[in-house]
């Protein structure tokens, strides 16, 4: 018997209890933050249940995935390239719209972010093209060229509709090309170049957005103004509204007192305040939340605060535990496999895991801007919540490989 379920939880087992522990603190948080979805469905365990079918399913997933030799990754690359172009693409021209953001694309009753498949692909190409141009010295000065031909249009795609996936995927990439020995003057240069930038799209967003004219309710940005003929420029920034908005408020560091709170302009915050402060250390328990049922998105984007709401400052470190654990781990995976590429993508997977889920911290707890990325593993989800699971697939697949490879090293040393 155990012998058979060996033979199916393969891989590192340390990632395997971090995989194990964020699914099911998945299911308890989800369940109970889910309370607005079963008010408004008149169905109380309708959404838990399609949440822990996906879990189940993007289990299977990670288990199907483990058993595909590091090698085939490989040969996906090209095909997953196209694809990617192809779904960003058709997201901006025909894409489902939520708030102002066309970001999802219904395909056969199943619907999808396009950007989920691409961060995947982007992690799989710049491990590739890094591994394949490994020097002594590092990395030969060709693949830094090579990686920004691929990376650069594939995050302009996702900036426009998803300015903080494309932060968060070009923020891993840049990691992976430190990790990858790329030459220190060209990543130099690189942040210069990039911070130029960034301060020239901030006065754009500043000159073009209007942030008068926006109510942000339930994580959703509506014009309440006449409508007006846009510029082309204004039609490319078609969020600088909802940028500026957040800009503006995240910068703001005015003390408002509770009789002056707005909290139908900024009830996510307001709400996830009262979460993180009525906490204490122990918490209020799994299931006691009170928040869940002002604070939208509490089953995905601000989860958790409501983490923090039931499970206290002790559960939250948990859950931050884990997440470092996950990163660690898997270092040392990378640091035992021979061949470079396993090594790089396994890094870049657990990088794109670990970076998503601080934004989404830092967001819930009030470090950072709002930016509407969901907790890995743990967030309400559908299809993100399948592709997050086959990541882990991935890493438990290195993990299989470089196991395999320790004994034979052993063996030459002796």
């Amino acid at each position: 018997m155990n012998k058979k379920i060996g033979n199916i939880f393969k891989g590192d087992k340390v990632i395997w209890m971090v995989f194990f522990f964020l699914c099911m603190i998945s299911i308890v948080e989800v369940f109970s933050a889910s309370s607005n979805l079963t008010y408004k469905s008149q169905n109380y365990l309708g959404p838990i249940v399609f949440h822990t079918v996906t879990i189940i399913l993007g289990a299977v997933v990670a288990v199907v995935t483990l058993n595909i030799p590091c090698r085939y990754f490989k040969l996906m690359t090209p095909f997953l390239l196209i694809i990617t172009v192809i779904l960003l693409l058709w997201v901006l021209a025909t894409g489902e719209k939520t708030g102002d953001a066309s970001r999802w694309i219904n395909f056969f009753g199943l619907t999808f972010q396009p950007s989920e498949i691409a961060k995947g692909t982007v992690v799989l190409a710049t491990a590739q093209i890094l591994s394949a141009m490994q020097r002594e010295n590092g990395a030969d000065k060709k693949a830094f060229k090579y990686i920004l031909c691929i990376v650069s249009p594939i995050a302009l795609l996702i900036m426009v509709e998803n300015l903080s996936t494309a932060a968060l995927l070009c923020s891993v990439v840049f990691l992976m090309m430190f990790i990858g020995r790329v030459p220190l003057i060209q990543l130099g240069k690189l942040m210069g170049v990039v911070v130029g930038l960034g301060l020239v799209g901030l006065l754009l967003i500043m000159a073009v957005g209007n942030d008068n004219n926006v109510v942000v309710d339930k994580a959703k940005t509506e014009q309440v103004s006449a409508p007006k003929e846009k510029s082309k420029l204004e039609k490319i920034l078609h969020r600088a509204d909802t940028w500026k908005s957040r800009i503006k408020k995240f910068s703001n560091k005015e003390v408002i007192t509770p009789d002056q709170y707005d909290l139908d302009k900024d009830a996510q915050v307001a709400h996830a305040n009262i979460a993180i402060v009525s906490s204490n250390i122990i918490g209020k328990g799994p299931g006691q939340s009170v928040e869940r049922d002002f604070l939208s998105q509490a089953f995905s984007d601000f989860i958790f605060a409501i983490v923090i709401e039931e499970l206290g400052i002790i559960g939250a470190s948990f859950v931050v535990l884990l997440y470092i654990v996950l990163l660690y781990r898997t270092a040392r995976i990378a640091s035992r496999c021979e061949n470079n590429f396993p090594a790089f993508l396994a890094m870049g997977l657990a990088l794109l895991l670990v970076i998503q889920a601080a934004f989404n911290m830092l967001v819930a707890v009030g470090i950072a801007p709002v930016t509407g990325q969901p907790l890995p593993l743990i967030s309400k989800g559908g299809t993100s919540t399948i592709i997050n699971c086959a990541y882990i697939g991935v890493i438990l697949s290195v993990s299989r490989s470089a196991k395999k490879r320790q004994p034979k090293i052993a063996e030459k040393e002796i």
